[in-house]
């Protein structure tokens, strides 16, 4: 015996039903699994950034100082760091930049506390390892590349404001690991201050240039300020 027409309709209305929650259930299944997996996938990003962030500053052979001092002076200041990491500088700081001849150090000091990172290499260093610290610098980067003639314990030295790491070579990963961690990192005592417009010149350069440059400090005090 056939069913009737309310039996047929109770039937459709039973299926109908029957597949909406189906529906539904497979829609809260799916929600949840993007769910999870965005979780993971957030998790995962941000224990990897603090990963690269341990790697980064987890640097064999770093070495960190504190209790710097931060005065303007005109006076040459007798550092205990060779290059120094901070401490007392000149109020106009050096341009970011790759240089052949050595720099003044109490213009580069200052470019530290901008949070510039300062390469320096024994002058006798090979040119084909010159070249490839010269070229860790791009324009706008807090970089500063030069010879230094004083007393490095290394052939190689990156200086950041009271942290140093010396390297042997141009191809140490741990030059780069510096680099990402304190160019403009979070040791920099004046965060988004300039890192030119100032100082460009060099120790070779004659003292009237200086001079010249150098008249109007006060001026440049003011525009850092």
């Amino acid at each position: 015996m056939g069913k009737s027409s309310a039996e047929r309709r109770r039937q459709v209305a039973l299926e109908m039903r029957a597949r909406r929650e189906r529906e539904a259930r497979n829609r809260k299944i799916t929600k949840i699994t993007v769910i999870v997996a965005v979780v993971a996938l957030v998790a995962g990003g941000i224990g990897y950034l603090f990963y690269l962030d341990y790697r980064n500053r987890n640097i064999e052979g770093l070495q960190e100082y504190s209790g710097l001092t931060r005065e303007h002076v005109t006076e040459e200041v007798d550092y205990e760091q060779s290059p120094p990491v901070g401490g007392n500088h000149h109020a106009a700081w050096q341009n970011c930049g790759v240089y052949d001849e050595p720099l003044r150090d109490l213009h580069a000091v200052h470019s530290l506390e901008h949070g510039a990172v300062w390469i320096t290499y024994r002058p006798d260093l090979p040119e084909a390892e010159v070249e490839k610290l010269e070229a860790l610098y791009s324009p706008g980067s807090y970089i500063l590349v030069s010879p230094y003639e004083g007393e490095m314990d290394s052939p190689i030295v990156a200086s950041a404001w009271g942290l140093q790491l010396g390297v042997d070579s141009a191809d140490d990963h741990r030059l780069n690991s510096f680099l990402r961690a304190y160019e403009r990192g979070p040791q920099t005592p004046e965060p988004g201050a300039a890192c030119s417009g100032a100082v460009h010149l060099t120790e070779a350069d004659p003292q009237e240039a200086w001079d010249a440059l150098l008249g109007d400090v006060q001026t440049m005090e003011q525009s850092e300020q």
